[in-house]
């Protein structure tokens, strides 16, 4: 099957196409024994890459997949993950990542809301999978299903196996015409204040934030080993692979399942990793690890990212990996998703910001009537540049509203200092209004942070009859067996904060609800806490 325009002009749009499914190909071509992927005792080159993804999209092809159409994942970490991907786009078809986490309900409403057309899942999810496709019970019963491992009808009647249907497949060079204009994934938000909605993020989109990445990052040939502690269905965990197919490095994927802090650092030495990606959570694990600074490591840069770092996880990367620039991105989904990065040599001296926006992101800290604040005031970050989404799947209302006034608008109450450097301060919908002043939520968390019997925190409004909303914290202790008190969490609040700002209550838990990209799920804990 090859697919490409007659025309000369349209001929020579196609020989400058920047679409993921050809940048595979020409990273194939160019270095194709290089190891592109490695996954627990599997590795990949870059020519074996290329020719299975080759196989996969005609494949689907075969089964009446073709030009615009949506094909789900549901599968736990592996690098068939990526296969899936990059055959979807060879086929100038959108991916819909789908959380493997999420309930057959959940993951229902996602697929049958982007109309997928093909599903490609692994035999752990098979099970899930069934449930999703039982004969009538949806739209979606009719998927088209791909199996990765052993006993494909365990997903229900029809599904194949995945690799028969690839050794089932020529190799012969697939060429599609595929705009990098053309949308590449519907990339579902992670929902913690509703139903999720799916992003639209074109080729060019990833792109341009692939090239930001690099740029962000001082990214160079020789850097060629990246490990990265996120899901693949998570938007943060292309944003460190996608780099290092451009420059023909090795992507390390871990496993899904319980985060092993120890492990992880094992794996870090053993892989030989140049740069590495954990979220905040994960990296307060890693430093936790006894004898981490002693140890010997190859890294050149270390990235927390996915959710905001508190300064204290800032304060230990630097503390355990002594020398090794840390990098703090910051942005979202439809952001494709990094805005803003904490460069290394920043590190200590702006460890409570995200860094300034990076190259080809243009921000302003806003009003509610989209007018610039002053600085050192709190104002919601609005986006325009190349990287910003087309809009949500289906939604043109929530697309209207998303971007007012002509700029993307994120959602993020943010503070600029004097030096252009931006502070996190709380979501809109998380800000607290306690007898008509504004409580932001990370401000208070920042403080409660800090006090030697807290791990983590997150703070919370309740309904309160005099005051309208009160802040309530929620704490994970240092030590489950001398949890702080109210009053010590009550006086250390007052030594730094106004005295509206201080909680009114904390209750103690064993860790807090998160999603995949390690944000807490204050909407979890308002529904378990808000009485």
């Amino acid at each position: 099957m090859n697919v490409m325009a007659k025309d000369p002009i349209a001929a020579l749009d196609g020989a400058r196409r920047m679409s993921h499914g050809q940048q595979l190909a020409r990273a194939a071509h160019k270095t194709p024994e290089r190891i592109a992927f490695r996954f627990e005792n599997q590795e990949r080159t870059y020519a074996e890459t290329d020719e299975r993804v080759t196989r996969l999209a005609r494949a689907l092809a075969r089964r009446g997949i073709g030009y615009g159409d949506r094909v789900a994942t549901l599968m736990t970490n592996r690098i068939e993950v990526l296969e899936s991907y990059f055959a979807v786009h060879r086929l100038g078809a959108i991916a819909v990542p789908v959380n493997f986490r999420l309930s057959a309900n959940e993951a229902a409403y996602i697929i049958e809301d982007a109309g997928a057309k093909a599903i490609v899942v692994d035999a752990e999810l098979a099970p899930l999978t069934a449930e999703i496709r039982k004969p009538g019970q949806s739209a979606i019963s009719d998927l088209v299903c791909l199996v990765v491992g052993s006993s494909p009808e365990r997903a229900g009647p029809g599904a194949e196996g995945y690799e028969d249907v690839l050794s089932a497949s020529s190799a012969e060079e697939l060429m599609i015409d595929v705009p990098e204009s053309d949308p590449a994934f519907i990339m579902y938000t992670s929902g913690t204040t509703g139903r999720p909605k799916g992003a639209i993020l074109s080729h060019f989109n990833l792109m341009i934030n692939t090239f930001n990445m690099m740029s962000a990052m001082s990214m160079s040939g020789d850097d060629t080993i990246w490990l990265s502690g996120l899901p693949l269905f998570h938007i943060g965990c292309l944003d460190g692979i996608l780099p290092y197919v451009m420059v023909g490095g090795t992507s390390v994927i871990l496993s899904s399942g319980q985060f092993d802090a120890a492990q992880a650092v094992e794996m870090l030495i053993s892989e030989r990793a140049t740069a590495c990606l954990f979220v905040p959570a994960q990296w307060q694990a890693i430093c936790a690890v006894p004898g981490v600074r002693e140890r010997s490591f190859n890294l050149r840069r270390i990235l927390t990212g996915g959710a905001v770092a508190p300064p204290s996880v800032i304060q230990a990367m630097i503390d355990s990996f002594p020398g090794i620039p840390i990098y703090n991105g910051f942005g979202q989904t439809e952001m494709s998703s990094v805005t803003c990065v904490l460069r290394g040599e920043d590190a200590l001296r702006k460890m409570d910001s995200v860094g300034k926006p990076i190259v080809n992101v243009e921000a302003r800290l806003v009003d509610s009537d989209t007018r610039d604040v002053p600085v050192g005031a709190v104002g919601e970050i609005v986006y325009r540049g190349p990287t910003v989404m087309q809009g949500y799947w289906g939604r043109p209302e929530a697309t209207e509203e998303a971007f007012a006034g002509g700029w993307f608008h994120s959602g993020d109450l943010c503070r600029m200092d004097e030096d252009g450097y931006i502070k996190v301060v709380d979501r809109t919908k998380d800000m607290i209004v306690s007898g008509g002043e504004n409580i932001y939520c990370a401000e208070v968390e920042a403080v409660i942070d800090g006090h030697a019997k807290v791990k983590e925190v997150a703070l919370i409004g309740v309904a309160d009859e005099k005051w309208g909303e009160t802040p309530v914290a929620v704490i994970v202790p240092t030590d489950s067996s001398d949890p702080p008190s109210e009053a010590e969490i009550v006086a250390h609040c007052r030594e730094h904060l106004a005295s509206y700002k201080k909680p009114t209550a904390i209750i103690v838990v064993d860790e807090l609800p998160r999603n995949a990209s390690g944000k807490v799920l204050k909407t979890r804990l308002r529904e378990q806490f808000g009485r």
